[in-house]
């Protein structure tokens, strides 16, 4: 048995079912974490879905910008110019494959609270007992009879920073933003979501969010997907793996097996060009 977490798929259903077979993935006694962002911008996000849906238990999603995106559009939000979302949109399964999306968490974390992933990063102000309530608040409303509002409300870069006074539709936003969006802030958490470029192009004053000296989080063992320019999977020294290797762009189909530490990989057909069509 064992259990292997992937980066960004992003509709590239065929590079996962090849990544599923690298790894003789065996959905009987296997476990499948998937770092979010499962669809937009590849050929086939609908399949991707449906590829996921089947392993039923054996596969847990976090909820990616993507994922949300998709969510949005859905309830009549308004279309990105290089979205790849209509195979779902128009699909006859149109309703399961959104429903279960929509079912998906924020967070997940191991049974023996070694290992937590996430899409994104976690401000430095918030524990992990901070960012897994945030989450769940989150994913309550996602849920719940004003999720068609949240989705519309989500977008945005404020608030920049974390306050324990913030009211309801900020404080989603800002935990949204963090799980679903982060990559730099500065030392005292404002938040930068322009920077896209690997550790060492951001401007002054900002930080990867998990090389923030005293972030709260020290400790734990984190996945995450989402920065395919970060330029190296482990960072060892922070105790993060960055599993989103650039599939869409070209790159590599990441897998990170928990049991072990062990890393697998495969190549990726090229369906959009990076530092063009990235975002």
């Amino acid at each position: 048995m064992a259990t292997y977490v992937i980066g960004d798929i992003q509709g590239c259903n065929e590079a996962l079912l090849r990544l599923l077979d690298h790894l003789r993935f065996d959905p009987a006694i296997d476990a499948l974490w998937l770092a979010g962002d499962l669809v937009n911008r590849g050929p086939d996000s609908a399949g991707t879905l449906r590829t996921v849906i089947s392993l039923g238990e054996r596969a847990v999603s976090v909820l990616g910008n993507h994922d949300l995106h998709l969510l949005a559009v859905a309830a009549g939000g308004k279309r990105g110019r290089r979205d790849t979302l209509d195979d779902v949109l128009e699909a006859p399964d149109r309703e399961a494959l959104l429903g279960w999306l929509r079912r998906q968490p924020l967070t997940h974390r191991s049974a023996d609270n070694r290992w937590l992933m996430l899409h994104a990063g976690l401000p430095p102000e918030w524990t992990v007992a901070d960012a897994e309530r945030a989450a769940r608040e989150v994913e309550a409303s996602l849920r719940g009879d004003d999720g068609d509002e949240l989705l519309a409300r989500m977008y945005g870069d404020q608030p920049e920073r974390w306050q324990l006074n913030l009211t309801r539709w900020p404080r989603l936003r800002f935990a949204i933003n963090c799980l679903t969006r982060l990559r730099y802030c500065s030392e005292d958490g404002v938040l930068s979501p322009e920077p896209k470029g690997a550790p060492g192009s951001q401007p002054p004053g900002l930080l990867p969010w998990f090389a923030v000296p005293g972030r709260r989080s020290e400790g734990q063992r984190i996945v995450f997907g989402h920065w395919s320019t970060l330029g190296r999977v482990h960072w060892p020294e922070h105790q993060v793996w960055g599993l989103d290797t650039g599939c869409v762009w070209g790159g590599r189909l990441t897998a990170l097996r928990l049991d072990d530490e062990r890393l697998f990989s495969i190549d990726c057909e090229q369906y959009r060009r990076p530092g063009v069509d990235a975002d």
